[in-house]
């Protein structure tokens, strides 16, 4: 490659960064917050340093424009809400009380108000504050947390980028306040908005930025040609202002498509594009439709979303392209670092080798800064940086952990017949109902208790070595004595063991499988100051032994009541590890589908009868594009039936979701033959019982009652009015009673009221039943 140092000089730069600090600072500080022992002075504090660390490693790297505004206290979505006044009614009050706790309440509830409804950014597994909007919203411009965010960086001497979400992907985020009419289309409000977008512009203009980006990734996805219009209009009036700074109009996670042409023609100063996976088509749509004449493009050559080390060569034939097809052209991430951990060099339990096919988001940001001079000053002056590169990249392809024959030989012996249960769902449920015994409205959790500090210590001390694994099992086996003790006395029908030995749904399978990796300090943020760390899918899955069958046969020898067994369904083990890239999804899915289906039959053979497989992520890896929906649910309806398939009729499958938009994927959920799928329902009131009742979803629906992601406790009342609500779509004979989601991250004084008032009103409901006797 040649040197462009005729063009323009080739800047370095992030959408965003990992918010939580190398430790999770901000999670602490936060949660320390809530519990009254850190001051809200103390919590600023904290956020303040956590800013300036993360721009001044960036900017040390070599990055040349850090973004601001990017940081969040729980969302930027939410966020984005406070900056346009969209405070829904029933928060008002407490956000002019006092603007943090009342932010706070709005992403968490109280026992008196509850929040916004939270579901997924796309097809990640970061969980957005959904805008609540209405024909009387009515929009005021508050950009104190943008400004002042700018202001800290500039102050620093950094050369900074404000970055916010656009009007058009908020307002397609959005959905009807509660009292406002289902069909209200929230970008019916858009030329209310955008004068609020003007003057938020202009005070970050004021306040020395140069740039803002305007992130629009829901143009991504298909849209009507109303809304392409829309986007046409927003752009083309906050072009026309005078008093702003250069736009620059960022999307990702796909291709742009016919949106494409809407922005290269709008009067804005740059695009942000991503080139990555399905996205690298952008390449091809830019080039025909005659590139970005006079205008910036910020080129997303390196994947925001995944931990593999990039290749350099691929990326630079990338750039040197685009080079022809704008007046400058920046290199960049795909879109903001938010998804990945932080640093691959802190994970030292890792083979080296294996480290170095690792980046996270600062190996991420040194790969940006050497492609950036690549593409400057030519390969040249990266030679080592290439010879390295190329050297870990053969690394990997030919490491014995990408590539294990007995696993490939057993799944390319699948036939259709392993994936279909042998007799249809009347006939499984009738024997179901004889074996389980179980009254109407049966009552029932998701899976996860409360994980004590007392859990997480036990823990840590074995790691340690203070306790030897002897104690932590009698740790576990008590904990599970306990929960066990205290559903029965609550009078739930269909128990569970708590799940206290395993410290995430994924990592505890992934570390029992053979092809996964475990990171020590792989945090990404899921939602708020949830923290997940995903582990890392880097070759192929086998199981060398069972998993869960020891402590589920355990706790059922507790109790004469069924005990489900618990597992995570292979769409999840992929959605929510970092994947392999080097094959087809659907090659993936179905290793881990056999090896899940080991563990089925093993749970079968020791006496389980009710086993639930979880598949939340179902719906969040739906691709972004119609186009690709289908060929995604055959193969993740053929992993899900893989699993579960080879049981006997008696032997009661469940499966659950959660805060997802569920009706795009109805079918699919049919598809995967189920006798019992719960989902998320109350913080969307129920939405999700109509929609199956709609589709004619023919088999057993658990839609919860109680939102756990929040601290309020719904009293009888509230889970009454809830489960009526849900009778009026599905018949009692088929309707379960449950919460949302796992009660995980719940304590132990919330869980144990919710689920006592949980259970009486399903007794309430029950005793009301046509034929119920008194």
């Amino acid at each position: 490659m040649t040197s462009n140092s005729a063009a323009a000089p080739v800047r370095a730069t992030v959408h965003g960064y990992p918010r939580q600090g190398p430790n999770r600072e901000l999670k602490k500080a936060i949660e320390g917050y809530w519990k009254g022992r850190v001051d809200a002075d103390a919590l600023r504090r904290t956020a303040a340093e956590l800013r300036r660390d993360t721009w001044q490693q960036l900017a040390g790297a070599g990055i040349h424009e850090v973004p601001t505004g990017d940081f969040s206290y729980y969302d930027h979505v939410l966020d984005t809400s406070v900056m346009l006044g969209a405070v829904p009614a029933r928060h008002r009050a407490a956000v002019a009380a006092d603007l943090l706790d009342g932010y706070f309440a709005m992403a968490r509830g109280t026992q008196e108000v509850a929040p916004l409804e939270m579901t997924k950014w796309f097809d990640t597994n970061y969980h957005y504050l959904v805008p609540e909007l209405g024909p009387d919203t009515v929009f005021a411009a508050d950009s104190t947390k943008q400004v002042a965010e700018l202001t800290e960086a500039l102050e620093l001497g950094l050369r900074a980028r404000p970055v916010l979400v656009g009007p058009v992907t908020y307002l397609l985020l959005a959905k009807p306040a509660p009292g406002v009419a289902a069909d209200f289309e929230p970008l019916t409000l858009l030329d209310r908005l955008l004068p609020v977008y003007a003057e938020v512009l202009a005070d970050l203009r004021a306040a020395g930025a140069e740039w803002v980006q305007l992130d629009e990734p829901a143009l991504v996805q298909d849209r009507s040609p109303a809304e392409l219009n829309a986007a046409a209009r927003a752009y083309r009036d906050l072009g026309a202002l005078t008093d702003r700074p250069k736009l620059l109009v960022a999307s990702y996670f796909d291709r742009l498509g016919e949106a494409l042409p809407v922005l290269a023609k709008a009067p804005v100063e740059g695009l942000a594009l991503d080139f990555t996976g399905a996205a690298a088509a952008n390449l091809g749509d830019l080039a025909a439709a005659g590139g970005l004449p006079g205008k910036r493009l910020v080129a997303g050559v390196v994947n925001g979303r995944n931990v593999w080390l990039n290749n350099y060569e691929a990326s630079l034939a990338t750039l040197g392209t685009l080079l022809g097809l704008a007046d400058r052209v920046d290199a960049a991430s795909s879109c903001s670092l938010l998804h990945v951990p932080l640093d691959a060099a802190a994970e030292r339990d890792l083979d080296p080798q294996i480290v170095r096919w690792l980046a996270f988001a600062r190996q991420k940001t040194a790969e940006i800064v050497t492609l950036a001079r690549g593409l400057e000053r030519g390969t040249d002056a990266i030679t080592a940086q290439l010879a390295a590169n190329r050297a870990d990249l053969a690394s990997r392809s030919g490491s014995a952990l990408t590539h294990d024959p007995a696993v490939r030989a057993r799944a390319a012996a699948v036939t259709g017949a392993d994936g279909r249960r042998a007799q249809p769902y009347p006939q499984r449920a009738a024997a179901q109902r004889a074996h389980l015994g179980l009254p109407p409205l049966p009552t029932t959790t998701i899976g996860s208790f409360p994980q004590t500090g007392a859990l997480r210590t036990a823990r840590a001390d074995l790691r340690a070595g203070r306790i030897n694994t002897a104690a932590y099992e009698e740790r576990i086996a008590a904990e599970i004595r306990e929960v066990l003790a205290f559903q029965e006395k609550a009078g739930l029908d269909v128990l569970v063991h708590g799940e206290p030995e395993r410290n995430d749904m994924v990592q505890y399978f992934a570390e029992r499988l053979t092809g996964y990796l475990a990171t020590q300090h792989g945090w990404v943020q899921s939602y708020g100051t949830r923290y997940v760390r995903p582990p890392v899918l880097a070759g192929d899955i086998s199981r060398p032994e069972p998993m869960t069958v020891r402590w589920t046969t355990y706790a059922q020898s507790l109790t004469g009541r069924p005990v489900k067994g618990m597992l995570t369904g292979p769409v999840t083990m992929l959605a929510w590890s970092f994947v392999r890239d080097d094959q087809p999804l659907a090659d993936t899915a179905r290793q881990v589908a056999l090896a899940l289906r080991d563990e089925v039959g093993d749970l079968e053979r020791a006496g389980t009868s009710v086993i639930q497989v979880d598949e939340p992520a179902l719906r969040e890896t739906l691709p972004l594009r119609a186009a690709d929906h289908a060929g995604y649910l055959t193969w993740a309806t053929e992993a899900f039936r893989l699993t579960t398939s080879g049981v006997r009729p008696d032997t009661q499958i469940h499966t659950h979701m959660c805060y997802a938009e569920f009706g795009d994927i109805l079918r699919a959920i049919d598809d995967l033959d189920a006798d019992v799928i719960s989902l998320e329902a109350a913080r969307s009131h129920m939405q999700v019982a109509g929609e199956l009742a709609t589709a004619g979803y023919p088999r057993e629906v658990g839609p919860g009652v109680y939102d756990i992601h929040s601290p309020r406790v719904p009293d009888v009342a509230e889970a009454t009015a809830l489960l009526h609500k849900g009778l009026e779509a599905i018949p009692a004979e088929r309707l379960w009673v449950n919460p949302d989601c796992g009660l995980k991250t719940r304590g132990w004084p919330e869980v144990r009221a919710a689920l006592e008032n949980l259970v009486a009103a399903a007794r309430g409901v029950r005793g009301g039943l046509p034929g119920a006797g008194g």
